[in-house]
C-alpha cells in the first residue's frame, strides 16, 4: 500500500470487529442488517473503505467451501467494488484463514499484516491490532497454533460441518479468542497497543494509528502530533472512523 489522494468531497471510512455469526447466526442478523445499512449510506461519498478485521466471528476457506451465511454483507461488498469503490480488508484473529475468496469473488485485497499508507499527505499506520506490542500474550500463544501449517492442514481434513461447529464453539466460549478477556480500558500506561504506537514513533512519524481488536472506541493523543484510534466494534458500540482528507473522527452509527 502506498498513497491515496481523495477526490473532492470523498472520504475514507474505517470499521472493525463485527463478529457476524456470534453468538448465533440469528442473533447477529440485526447487527448485520445495521452494518449493511451503514455501507449503503456511506457509498455516496466513500473514496475508500477499510475493514479492519473480524468481520466474521469465524471464517475458514476450504478449497471448495466457505462458511455459510452473510449473504447480505458479501453482496453489498460486491456491489461497492463493482461500482468502483475500493474496499480493503485486514484479517483479524477470527478470520485470519482467508486464502483468496475475497480477492477472487469481491475484488477486495486482503492484508495479513499492518500497513503504512499516505492519504492526502497524512501518514497512517493501520491493521487489526492483534498480537502487537508487549501484551496480548494469551492470543500470541494461541496464534502460533492457528497459523501453524500442520494445524491448518489437520483442520482442513475435518468435515466443514464439524470443523465450523467446533470453531464457532471455541470462538464464542474462549475469552482469549473472543476478545472478552481484556475488553476493558486499562489506562494509557497499560494499553499495549498505545505502547506499541509510542515505540513506533521513536523511529518514524505517523499522523494516525488505526486498529481494531480491542472492541473499545478509543482516541488517544500520543505526542501532540500523532493520534491512536481504536475503532470499537459493531456489537456494543457500532462505531467507525471517517477521514475527510484533513481530519479523522470517531463516530457512532445510529440507524
Amino acid at each position: 500500500m502506498n498513497a491515496l489522494t481523495l477526490p473532492e468531497g470523498k472520504k475514507v471510512y474505517f470499521a472493525s470487529d463485527n463478529h457476524l455469526g456470534a453468538p448465533t447466526a440469528k442473533a447477529s442478523l440485526p447487527r448485520e442488517k445495521k452494518f449493511v445499512s451503514w455501507l449503503d449510506t456511506i457509498k455516496g461519498d466513500a473514496g475508500a473503505i477499510f475493514l479492519m478485521g473480524d468481520l466474521f466471528d469465524f471464517w475458514f476457506e476450504y478449497k471448495k467451501v466457505v462458511p455459510k451465511g452473510f449473504t447480505r454483507t458479501l453482496g453489498k461488498l460486491a456491489e461497492l467494488t463493482d461500482t468502483g469503490i475500493p474496499v480493503t480488508y485486514f484479517v483479524g484473529n477470527h478470520d485470519l484463514w482467508m486464502n483468496g475468496y475475497f480477492e477472487e469473488e469481491l475484488n477486495i485485497p486482503v492484508y495479513h499484516t499492518p500497513q503504512q499508507l499516505v492519504i492526502n499527505g497524512k501518514d497512517f499506520f493501520i491493521g487489526h491490532g492483534d498480537g502487537l506490542g508487549p501484551g496480548d500474550k494469551g492470543f500470541k500463544r494461541m496464534k502460533k497454533v492457528f497459523t501453524n501449517p500442520i494445524a491448518q492442514w489437520l483442520f482442513r481434513w475435518l468435515h466443514p460441518d464439524l470443523g465450523v461447529r467446533l470453531a464457532q464453539h471455541l470462538s464464542v466460549n474462549n475469552k482469549i479468542i473472543s476478545g472478552d478477556a481484556d475488553a476493558r480500558y486499562q489506562g494509557e500506561d497499560k494499553e499495549w497497543l498505545v505502547q506499541y504506537c509510542k515505540r513506533k514513533l521513536d523511529t518514524q512519524h505517523y499522523d494516525y494509528f488505526i486498529f481494531g481488536h480491542r472492541h473499545l472506541p478509543l482516541e488517544i493523543n500520543l505526542n501532540g502530533t500523532s493520534t491512536y484510534v481504536n475503532l470499537g466494534d459493531w456489537i456494543r458500540y457500532f462505531t467507525y472512523a471517517v477521514f475527510d482528507g484533513q481530519t479523522l473522527k470517531l463516530k457512532e452509527w445510529e440507524s
